[in-house]
């Protein structure tokens, strides 16, 4: 009789400190606060490269939200669920977009933005 002793487990291999996407982000943000502090005629500069990020956040969006939503769609397999998943979120979307409008034109005739202007 043959008994097979289990492997000890393996152990957690923790990931580098320098990998960690919340620190690289800190860093990014705490150098370019820094930056635009200490040396703002750098600004001009840099503006190329964030107008390109812009541009290259803005060109993945729509691709994204497509490959999502067909991705929901396959997984979900019936297409009761998938219109019933529809209506509802259109609702939700008109319904948000109704409690945005109204309170926006609430806090406008409340505080008056701009009031007291020349233009």
């Amino acid at each position: 009789m043959k008994f097979d002793i289990p492997a000890a487990p393996a152990a957690i291999v923790k990931k580098p400190l320098y990998k960690s996407l919340f620190l690289q982000i800190f860093i990014a943000v705490v150098a370019g606060v820094l930056i635009g502090y200490l040396w703002p005629s750098i600004g001009p500069g840099l503006r190329p490269l964030g107008d390109g990020f812009i541009q290259l956040i803005k060109m993945i969006i729509a691709p994204l939200i497509f490959l999502v939503i067909v991705t929901g769609i396959a997984a979900a397999g019936d297409v009761k669920a998938v219109g019933r998943v529809g209506v509802k979120a259109l609702v939700y979307f008109t319904g948000a977009t109704l409690f945005a409008l109204a309170s926006g034109l609430v806090v406008a005739n409340i505080v008056q933005p701009g009031a007291g202007l020349n233009i």
